[in-house]
C-alpha cells in the first residue's frame, strides 16, 4: 500500500536531506499557513518574499509552491530569517525569526537535536508574527526573445541593452562609468 508523504517529507525529498535551516522554513510555512490558510499554490495565487538564500527556502518552494521559476518566489537577500508571504486576496503575513532564538538550545547540541528542537517548537516561540499589507508583484509575463549581436544567444527583451546601435544581452553589455 502506497501512502501519500507528508509535507515535511517532501520538503527533505525536495532539498535532498533534513537539517535545522529546512525546519526553520518548515516552520515559517506552518506560521504562514495558520493565519492564511492552505492552499498550495498553483498558478501564482500566492507569493513568497524571502530574504535569504538558506535551506529555509526550499521549504517555502516544496511546501507552498512558490517557485523562482512561476516567478512568484521572491529573493530579497538582505541575510535574515524573514519570509512574507501573501496571497492574491490581499491577505499577507510577515514571520521574523526572533534574535535570540537559538539561545535556548542545549550547548553541543548535534544539528539533528537542533532540527526537532525546532520541529517542536511552537511557532510563536520561533518567530515574530504579524499580518501586513503588501503590495504583490504582477503575475510574471512571458517576453519575447531577441538575439545578442555579440554572444548570438537568446536574451528576454526587456534585459536587452543597446550598445552602439546593435542589441545586446547583459553579459555582453559594457557599463560605462569612470571609476565612481
Amino acid at each position: 500500500m502506497c501512502m501519500e508523504k507528508s509535507p515535511w517529507e517532501k520538503a527533505i525529498e525536495f532539498h535532498g536531506h533534513a537539517c535545522p535551516g529546512l525546519a526553520m522554513g518548515y516552520k515559517a510555512v506552518e506560521a504562514a499557513l495558520g493565519i492564511l490558510g492552505y492552499a498550495r499554490d498553483v498558478d501564482e495565487e500566492m507569493v513568497a518574499v524571502v530574504e535569504n538564500d538558506s535551506c529555509s527556502v526550499d521549504a517555502i518552494q516544496s511546501v507552498l509552491g512558490c517557485t523562482a521559476g512561476k516567478g512568484n518566489l521572491i529573493f530579497r537577500n538582505n541575510g535574515k530569517h524573514v519570509y512574507t508571504i501573501g496571497r492574491r486576496n490581499g491577505k499577507a503575513v510577515r514571520i521574523a525569526l526572533k534574535y535570540d532564538v537559538h539561545a535556548g538550545a542545549k550547548p553541543g547540541a548535534t544539528k539533528e537535536e537542533r532540527m526537532h528542537g525546532i520541529l517542536n517548537a511552537g511557532v510563536n516561540e520561533l518567530f515574530d508574527i504579524r499580518e501586513v499589507a503588501i503590495e504583490l508583484p504582477k503575475k510574471a509575463v512571458i517576453f519575447k526573445s531577441i538575439q545578442c549581436s555579440c554572444c548570438g544567444e537568446g536574451v528576454m527583451e526587456p534585459k536587452a541593452r543597446l550598445r552602439d546601435g546593435k542589441i545586446v544581452c547583459p553579459d555582453c553589455f559594457e557599463d560605462y562609468n569612470r571609476g565612481w
